[in-house]
């Protein structure tokens, strides 16, 4: 077993034999076996053991076992005592949820204040395959077909390659002894009952049930790298950026339902509403819009428009001519020019007749009911009808600004259009020039 786990390592490159690592150690089978092992293959390990203070003396026992443990085996050992169900109540969250972010937290703390590569946990091939059948019953995709993977990020699982009879087969040819949580003996929670239930009635049915989903895993994961390639190659050719789809293109593919998951759920959007999105393609119309919590997906002009959820910044007041910084985007200079000054073709230039200005101005993002009278015309129009003739998307719209005066008159559609009622004329003797620029 020791020389299968070696090949494992540095199979898929999990361990250094020059750096730090870290073993998390609860006492049990599993997390003995990997110290053990790492010493063995003559990797530099420390020890890190948490106390959730979930099973009364049973904790203390643990965390005494291992502290005997890493002194026979001249281990350093890192200990962290936890209140879990008061950070449980505290955060809403279950108890199994709460003892998994403080663990994982605290871990990656200490690995970065001690300076160590990795953070080893002790996950077995049954883990992986009770963790593939759950991935399977809640529906996660093909990902979650994958199993437990031997490395994410700074945690690496050199156990993956073996079983846990295995490993408690080794551990007593060895003579060492471990300790039992009496919490895994109670098939109360899903893992639970799916290791001491669902699982020995598969094996019943199917001897190599084991073998099987893992071998199954395996394929998928190496189909996996073919699939990803593809989708990534289309996904370029089609959303350029990542912010826009065209529908008839989309169509046109071999699986739009695909390419729309893989593009939309890093975005947080539910396979739910990815499912519906691509059954209503082929009679989508624009206007229609989906929200994640980070971004708001719409359909315009045969497109799809992806874009993150901003927070709109509240009005910004300029009491006088000056250079005004709105966001990390865009910042106005505001000046006055003597007599009449106009720059008809710049976009981003607003030039107002200075005396029909009353300071202080408001720089603000559009309004329901917003109007003013477009340059060139007699009546107001509804800023959101004008918009909508420039067949500006949901998403634009909401990023419109406009600048208005002190009795809350329109004076600019910022970078569309200035009110009629500011324009500059003959009898013009200054002019307010206001200009959108890049900010620095």
């Amino acid at each position: 077993m020791e020389k299968r786990v070696s090949d494992f390592i540095l199979r898929h490159h999990l361990l250094d034999p020059d750096v730090l690592h870290l073993v998390a150690l609860s006492g049990g089978a599993d997390s003995v076996c990997l110290l053990l092992l790492l010493l063995r293959l003559g990797y530099r390990v420390e020890a890190m053991h948490c106390n959730f203070h979930l099973r009364g003396e049973e904790s203390d026992r643990d965390e005494a076992f291992v502290e005997s443990l890493c002194q026979d085996k001249g281990v350093p050992l890192h200990l962290a005592h936890f209140d879990t169900r008061a950070y449980a109540d505290l955060h809403h969250v279950s108890i199994e949820m709460a003892a998994r972010e403080l663990r994982y937290s605290w871990f990656e703390q200490l690995r970065r204040d001690l300076g160590a590569a990795t953070i080893c946990v002790a996950h077995h091939s049954d883990d992986n395959v009770e963790t593939i059948l759950m991935n399977l019953l809640r529906g996660t995709g093909l990902r979650g077909l994958q199993g437990i993977q031997p490395r994410r990020g700074h945690i690496v699982r050199p156990l993956l390659c073996v079983s846990r009879e295995e490993i408690e087969q080794w551990l007593h040819e060895q003579g060492q002894p471990f300790v039992t949580d009496s919490t895994n003996t109670v098939a109360d929670v899903v893992r639970n009952k799916l290791r001491l239930d669902i699982i020995p009635r598969l094996k019943d049915v199917f001897p190599q049930a084991n073998s099987n989903i893992l071998s199954t895993a395996h394929l998928v994961s190496e189909a996996l790298r073919v699939y990803d390639h593809a989708i990534s190659e289309q996904l370029r050719l089609i959303a350029g950026d990542g912010s826009s789809i065209s529908i008839d293109e989309l169509l046109h593919e071999p699986s739009p339902e695909s390419l729309l998951f893989e593009w939309l759920s890093p975005k947080g959007f539910s396979s739910h509403t990815i499912l519906q999105l691509s059954q209503m393609l082929p009679t989508i119309s624009s206007g229609r819009e989906w929200s994640s919590a980070t971004h708001t997906l719409v359909c315009h002009s045969g497109h799809l428009l992806l874009s993150a959820i901003e927070e709109q910044r509240g009005p910004l007041l300029i009491p006088e001519p000056g250079t005004y910084v709105y966001d990390d985007k865009t910042k106005f200079r505001l000046t006055i020019h003597e007599g009449q000054h106009i720059e008809r073709d710049n976009p981003n230039v607003c030039c107002a007749d200075a005396s029909t200005i009353a300071f202080p101005l408001e720089l603000r993002h559009i309004r329901q009911g917003d109007r003013f009278r477009p340059l060139g015309m007699k009546g107001t129009r509804l800023v959101s009808d004008f918009l909508t003739d420039l067949h500006l998307s949901i998403i634009d719209k909401r990023r419109q600004l406009v600048l208005c005066d002190a009795h809350g008159n329109i004076i600019w559609l910022i970078g569309r259009r200035m009110d009629d009622r500011f324009k500059v004329t003959e009898k013009t003797t200054k002019t307010l020039v206001v200009s959108s620029v890049d900010a620095i």
